[in-house]
This record gives C-alpha cells, sequence and structure tokens, in this order.
C-alpha cells in the first residue's frame, strides 16, 4: 500500500474519530489498539503492518476504488426520514428493497450527523451480542457485564446526548427475543431518542402477521411505529441514468440495456457499469 492510500485512509479516519466522539472510541468501535489510530493520524506508520492497513480502512468505510454515489429517489427519501426521526425524537419502521441503495444512505447520514449510532444486524445475534455490538457502535466496553447492565448502559448514554438517534438496520434478521429490546428502548427512550428500524418489507409482513396473529410482542412492535410503515419506494429508471453518468457511462444504449437488466438492484448497476468500463478500456487499448 502506498503513502498516497494510506493518507487516504488516515484522512477518512480522523473523519471518523470525529463522527464517533474521541480517537480512543473509534479506536474501540474498529477493534484496535488507540495508540494505532494515535500514530495513524500522525503520521507515525513505520510500526504498522500492512495487514492493519487494510483492517481500519474497511471497518472506517474506506474504498480505494473511487465511485461517485447519486442522490436517487429513494436516498433523498432515507435521508429525509432519518432527519425527521432525529429532530422529532419519534421513531419509524422504515422498508425498501435489498440493493436500493437505503443503506448508502444511511452510511452517508451517519458521517454528516453526529450522535447517530447505526448497527447493522445479524440473524445469530442473542441478546448479549446484540447489546455487546451496540454499546460496541457506542465506543464503550461491554466486558464482565450482564445483560441488564449492558441495557442500562445503552440507556445511559442515549439520554445523555442532544438528539440521539438509533438504527437498526437490517432489523428483519433480528431474532424474535431480540426484537423485543426494540419495545424496551422505545420506552425507556420515548421522546428522548430517535429510533429507526430499517430493512426490506419483510419486516413489514413479519410484524403485521404477528399483529393478525396476536404473536407474543407483535402488538406493542406494531403499536409503537405508528401502526405505519414509512416506504422508500423503488429505484427508477431515471435514478439509474443518473448513477451510470456520473460513474463515466453516458451511452444512452448502454444506459437503457443496463437499465433493463438490472432489476432496479443498485449493486447490480455498479457491477455493470464497472464492466462496461473495463471493455471500453480494453477496446480502447486495441485501437492504439
Amino acid at each position: 500500500m502506498d503513502k498516497v492510500a494510506k493518507g487516504a485512509i488516515a484522512e477518512r479516519l480522523k473523519q471518523y474519530s470525529v463522527q464517533k466522539g474521541s480517537n480512543n472510541k473509534a479506536a474501540h468501535v474498529i477493534g484496535v489498539n488507540p495508540a494505532i489510530v494515535s500514530n495513524m493520524l500522525n503520521g507515525k506508520w513505520d510500526s504498522i503492518s500492512e495487514a492493519m492497513w487494510r483492517r481500519v480502512a474497511a471497518q472506517i468505510g474506506y474504498k480505494r476504488k473511487e465511485w461517485i454515489t447519486v442522490e436517487t429517489s429513494v436516498y433523498k427519501r432515507a435521508m429525509q426520514v432519518l432527519q425527521d426521526a432525529q429532530e422529532e425524537s419519534a421513531c419509524f419502521a422504515v422498508v425498501a428493497e435489498a440493493g436500493s441503495g437505503k443503506s448508502l444512505a444511511l452510511k452517508a447520514y451517519e458521517e454528516q450527523n453526529p450522535e447517530t449510532y447505526v448497527l447493522s444486524c445479524s440473524e445469530y445475534w442473542n441478546k448479549k451480542m446484540f447489546l455487546s455490538e451496540l454499546l460496541r457502535t457506542m465506543g464503550k466496553a461491554s466486558e464482565g457485564m450482564t445483560v441488564g447492565e449492558m441495557m442500562e448502559d445503552v440507556i445511559r448514554e442515549l439520554k445523555g446526548k442532544d438528539f440521539p438517534l438509533l438504527v437498526l438496520d437490517e432489523a428483519d434478521k433480528l431474532s424474535d427475543n431480540v426484537l423485543y429490546f426494540f419495545i424496551t428502548l422505545y420506552n425507556r427512550l420515548e421522546d428522548q431518542c430517535g429510533i429507526v428500524l430499517m430493512a426490506t418489507s419483510f419486516l413489514q409482513k413479519r410484524i403485521e402477521k404477528g399483529y393478525r396473529t396476536n404473536r407474543r410482542g407483535y402488538r406493542e412492535l406494531y403499536s409503537r411505529v405508528g401502526r405505519k410503515f414509512v416506504k422508500l419506494g423503488e429505484t427508477t429508471d431515471n435514478d439509474i441514468a443518473e448513477v451510470c453518468m456520473a460513474n463515466g457511462i453516458g451511452d444512452k444504449t448502454r444506459i437503457k440495456r443496463i437499465a433493463q437488466e438490472c432489476d432496479g438492484d443498485l449493486r447490480r448497476v455498479r457491477r455493470m457499469v464497472l464492466g462496461a468500463k473495463k471493455r471500453m478500456a480494453e477496446q480502447e487499448s486495441e485501437e492504439e
């Protein structure tokens, strides 16, 4: 890894540390010794391995390949909903299909707005793992703590902030026992913290079915999201065209084909655009 790349990572790390509140908190979230963060920020790079540079880069969202993010209709809607939740200390359940760009918007919002905590959920988490990861996202340790102690620490941390926002991304992956923690968080933080459940439409189907069948806890879940799900909409052909043009594809025929084949999935659009650019570069090289 050359010095230019390391400098770019260090610059991103500086922003990340500000976002997390301190260098030490950033180090805890990343999972490295605070001295590593300090050395990277202060240009003391000789003792830092290539593997550590790659690890930190991956954790803070640094990517060497430049890709221009376009504010699509889904992106703009997501940003507005997140802002409303934070400013109003409100609770929303937000749904959008996979590949629609909601995660890009979420990442951008987190980077731009302090006291925003985003937890990307996993299906294998139990209660302790959920709370441990949530505390880690806040830059706090959880070793040796009980589930009850961790929950109280989460509540204290959020109550001590001005207009905090907690986002449980991919919330549909959580088991019922862990998803019920949302009820506790809502009850303890009502009007003091914005809370957003973000997922695919499966979350809506799951909660509505649980409500209809009177499944334990689901009436409480449904009530606390206001018996409503905020739909971010779908990626339009115009959105896809803007993404293509922003990233170097201007040919209308190519753009039309990408729009037809991507099924509204921006991850697929990215792969197709990068593939098209690679083929274009190869053709230009052959012509020379």
